[in-house]
């Protein structure tokens, strides 16, 4: 070992203390060998972060010459294998993997000659350092070669030794961690690889000099890759400024190719060619060809793009030599499908054909299921592409059925890979790349003319992500017979479960940081296609049994539940209907309750998102505060009731079908008002289908036909659902939380009052004279005005009071929404008298921590070791109302888990919120001059209190509504607009 002047392999700790023999620095010069050794070790590392690596190479070999001239010992064979890691590592750097490959296996070897040689506790440190630098050298040289399996095995050999090495600073811990981020983002496991470098970057200490900036390059691709561009900026931004600190020219200039990699992807294409031309430049001129090869690769895309397919050739050609010569074999095989596709748009199907089998073959070689499932996917769009340029004549049928065999399993995969990621602002963007697979499903699917399978379709994308309290992803289970589903077919995957427990998790302090970033969810319950339970046919039952197998993933959970259940509620006739988005609108529906018949329908994308933003344009904005109320009370659609009927018309036609409207208006003369349970898809969760003029040239409304109720996703359903608790027999107290105080916030401030001062109104006092009169009431008051804004309403007055038992909630107060750009709902919030003191996992407003629906589902599970989840915290009654801005705004997410479908899951059965930012009476009064012995807003609240006293809540707040209606059309008086009745829904399961 160092400065050790015997031939035994120790820290000399017979002669010398441990503080003498540790590494001493002198101008820069680290002292371990002696001269000339120490020196070169220094000026190698030097030229290494300058990036002159032939230079670097140049010392090294010398050193090596030099240090197998001198009399053979075990501390010399530790110096040479000590100079071949070094080696390694710029060899990697240079990507001259035959090189690496080389370098490594001899430093190992000479490791492997002196570990049984005699060592102090300190030289058996330094062997052990040695030997962990070679193993994971190693790790990166097989995942680079594509032998993602053997690389595994050889971080897993390393994590063995890492237990008797002492690692006080935990920087061969980050490097292995490091590793196992990169294995996971080859694996296209971006859920898992981002969960383990956020945790590594918490915990990986400051003097990690060289693993943070490389963990922050790892997240900036992990949020390149799922759609994620202003966070990669960010952290390729914090991961330049580390590079620039050590000096870590290559670093630099990598980022090069990092930032156009996530120019390309988020559309600045002139952007990309830019930086990428600039890194391929730097690279040829190091003569980093793996590095080059890759631009080559990404610059034949979009000379694609752009038209030049000499160009692209030229490119694909050079990429794949490149990636051939360095064994990279599953780079190359990207390169050929990249080529498959080029050689389809040029005509050339058998080159096609050629190059993705060779790709798949590859892919399915190495278990990369991803790549398999691109494979699938360009398979299925040049089927499509080719149904459309061609007549198949009797054979239609058939290539439609082989896209459908390709596409279908592949699209499921591609959504179902989102439940790896720890936040829904994740999972939401990475939909939005999974959208453009279920797109083309539901474009195949109507041209094959199926309803059953469009049916099907809708079930399975309304079903809902199931909450996961546990955190452990279920594996799939494998299909005992794969040749009963599709075969022959390439898969993708976004998880390889054989190898997701144990080794591929990190543990103590690290895992639990990960997995509590957001909120978890899993796969949706399979849908049952029929209400009786039992075993029955499943929603897309062979398409999920072809995605699991061959994708190794859990496409559904395993607990099963019908598609709809009307008994709990009415039983008069009922239509469901369910709405998809998927590029254009799709509509399913179908009766029950003594009515029978379904139906679908498809809403073109334009003509959709024109009424929807005409829609958007009427109501007042979330994010636009006084000025947004102002602007829908002046100019808005809704205000003014020549422009609101217009804009209901609107609605009706590019939204709901004229064949439901016949049907409804059938089952109204036979069997009376039916009930239509519609459940919306986000792009249209805003729109008040109460409104919809459904006749052309007369103003009749669907609420005039039928009352209106919104379902959640079947996943917030009981799995066994109960009898429903008789209204008349809960004999528990009504909690009101009637514009509390909200600490930090005068009467005045955005966060004040709602209501006005207490005992003003005097319709609100009788509601809740009324309510004492009919029994309990919580807060327990000696008056009507002692309801209101009370300053002891908090968090943990509202759990006592819930897990006491109450028959019914409601809350008129502040609610903030989440942004719907940002896909998490759970951070929707209420504000009730808390201070910033309180236990929660929203951040405090001032002195305020606002009640998240977050904290409604996961409860203090995040915060303790004991903790408990929100459903035993804060039970729900059976009817819950949410009087607040956008209370009901959950739908508007890909994740329905907001304040609303929160009390849902907690379990309530019945929640009546807004689907939008409600006036108060005060902005009526100020906005549209209306005395203010007129209160819209307290009549709203009257009327929903009257709603859940009544055995039907749906058919008693429909009646007030049509009452409104009915105004509204008579005087079209401001206070009668739909503005703010239309706003509110009652939401059921």
């Amino acid at each position: 070992m160092p400065h050790e002047e015997d031939n035994t392999v120790g820290d000399g700790a017979d002669r010398t203390t441990d503080d003498e023999v540790n590494p001493t620095t002198d101008h820069g010069v680290t002292r371990l060998y002696g001269e000339p050794f120490d020196s070169g070790f220094a000026q190698a590392e030097r030229l290494h972060l300058a990036a002159d690596l032939a230079a670097a190479v140049a010392v090294y070999e010398e050193l090596l010459t030099l240090a197998e001239s001198v009399e053979d010992s075990p501390d010399v064979r530790f110096l040479r294998a000590h100079l071949l890691a070094d080696l390694t590592s710029v060899h990697l750097a240079a990507t001259d993997l035959a090189g690496a490959e080389d370098t490594n296996k001899r430093s190992r070897a000479l490791l492997d000659d002196i570990a049984s040689a005699p060592m102090g506790p300190r030289g058996r440190q330094l062997w052990l350092e040695m030997l962990l630098r070679t193993l994971i050298a190693g790790a990166d040289l097989l995942r680079r070669t594509g032998r993602l399996d053997e690389a595994l095995a050889c971080l897993d050999e390393a994590a063995v030794g890492l237990a008797d090495f002492d690692d006080p600073d935990g920087l061969r811990t980050s490097e292995l961690g490091l590793n196992r981020v990169h294995l996971l983002m080859d694996r296209g496991e971006w859920g898992a690889a981002e969960d383990q470098a956020s945790a590594l970057l918490s915990t990986t200490p400051t003097t990690a000099v060289e693993t943070v900036p490389r963990l922050l390059v790892a997240l900036g691709l992990i949020c390149s890759s799922t759609g994620r561009f202003d966070p990669a900026e960010d952290y390729f931004a914090r991961a330049e400024d580390h590079f620039r600190a050590i000096g870590d020219t290559g670093g630099q200039r990598t980022l090069l190719a990092h930032r156009a990699y996530a120019a390309m992807h988020r559309g600045e294409l002139d952007l990309a060619e830019r930086l990428f031309a600039e890194a391929s430049a730097f690279f040829e001129q190091q003569r980093w060809f793996g590095d080059l090869a890759v631009c080559e690769q990404a610059r034949a895309f979009l000379a694609g793009r752009r038209g030049d397919a000499i160009g692209a050739e030229e490119l694909l050609a050079a990429s794949l030599s490149r990636f051939e010569r360095l064994g990279a074999s599953i780079a190359a095989a990207d390169t050929m499908l990249l080529g498959a596709q080029h050689a389809y748009d040029r005509g050339d199907i058998d080159e096609m054909k050629r190059l993705a089998q060779g790709a798949r073959d590859v892919y399915q070689e190495r278990e990369i299921y991803e790549r398999c499932a691109q494979v699938d996917l360009m398979l299925a769009r040049t089927l499509e592409d080719n149904l459309n340029r061609t007549d198949h004549g009797d054979h239609e049928r058939e290539s439609i059925d082989t896209a459908l065999s390709f596409a279908l399993p592949a699209a499921l995969a591609l959504e179902a890979a989102r439940y790896d990621f720890a936040t829904a602002h994740a999972r939401s963007q990475w939909l939005e790349l999974a959208d453009e697979a279920m797109q083309l499903v539901f474009r195949l699917a109507m041209r094959r003319q199926d309803q059953g399978l469009l049916f099907e379709l809708a079930e399975h994308r309304c079903a809902g992500a199931s909450l996961a309290l546990d955190r452990t992803p279920p594996a799939a289970e494998p299909v005992e017979d794969p040749t009963s589903v599709f075969p022959s077919a390439a898969m993708k995957s976004y998880a390889h479960h054989e190898h997701a427990e144990g080794a591929m998790t990190l543990g103590g302090v690290a895992a639990e940081a990960a997995a509590s970033v957001g909120l978890r969810v899993g796969p949706p319950p399979k849908v049952r296609m029929s209400a009786q339970s039992g075993p029955g046919r499943v929603a897309l039952q062979e398409y999920i049994a072809a995605a699991e197998f061959r994708y190794h993933r859990r496409i559904v959970h395993e607990d099963a539940v019908p598609f709809w259940i009307t008994d709990d509620l009415t039983s008069r006739p009922v239509v469901q209907v369910r709405l998809a988005d998927a590029g254009d609108l799709f509509m399913t529906w179908t009766w029950a309750g003594g009515a029978r018949g379904f139906g679908t329908g498809q809403g073109p994308c334009a003509e959709v998102d024109q009424a929807v933003r005409e829609l958007t344009d009427a109501l007042p904005g979330a994010g636009d505060g006084a000025e947004g109320m102002r602007r829908a009370f002046d100019s808005g659609a809704l205000a003014e009731h020549g422009s609101e009927r217009r804009l209901a018309r609107t609605l009706a036609e590019a939204l709901w079908p004229e064949q439901l409207t016949a049907q409804i208006r059938q089952v109204a003369d036979r069997a009376g008002r039916p009930l239509v349970r519609i459940q919306p898809s986000p792009w249209v969760a805003q729109v008040p289908w109460e409104l919809l003029a459904v006749d052309d040239g007369t103003d009749v409304r669907l609420i005039d036909l039928a009352d209106v109720v919104t379902t959640a996703p079947a996943s917030l359903r009981p799995r066994t659902p109960t009898a429903p608790r008789p209204q008349g027999t809960d004999t528990g107290p009504v909690v009101l939380v009637l514009d509390p105080r909200v600490p930090g916030f005068r009467a005045d401030s955005p966060l004040g009052s709602v209501l006005g001062p207490p005992g003003s109104d005097p319709e609100l006092m009788s509601l809740v004279r009324n309510r004492l009169d009919a029994g309990a009431v919580v807060p327990s008051v000696a008056s009507p005005a002692e309801a209101f804004r009370r300053t002891d309403l908090d968090r943990d007055w509202l759990s006592g009071v819930l897990r006491k038992g109450a028959r019914r909630l409601m809350y008129v107060g502040h609610v903030s929404g989440a942004p719907v750009e940002g896909g998490q709902s759970e951070d929707g919030t209420l504000h009730l008298c808390c201070d910033a003191g309180a236990s929660g996992l929203a951040e405090p407003l001032r002195t305020h921590r606002p009640l998240s629906a977050k904290d409604l589902l996961l409860g203090s599970l995040p915060l303790r070791a004991d903790g408990e989840p929100g459903a035993r915290i804060w039970p729900a009654p059976p009817r819950v109302a949410l009087i607040g801005c956008e209370s009901g705004g959950d739908m508007r997410f890909a994740e329905s888990f907001g304040l609303a479908t929160a009390m849902l899951h907690n379990g309530a059965e019945l929640v009546t919120a807004t689907r939008w930012v409600l006036p108060t009476s005060f902005a009526f009064h100020r906005l549209a001059q209306l005395p203010e012995s007129i209160r819209p807003l307290s009549e709203a609240i009257v009327a929903v209190d009257t709603a859940h006293e009544d055995e039907d809540p749906v058919r008693s707040l429909g009646g007030w509504q049509r009452e409104q209606l009915d105004r509204w059309r008579a005087d079209g008086r401001i206070e009668h607009s739909p503005l703010l009745w239309a706003a509110m829904t009652c939401i059921v399961v």
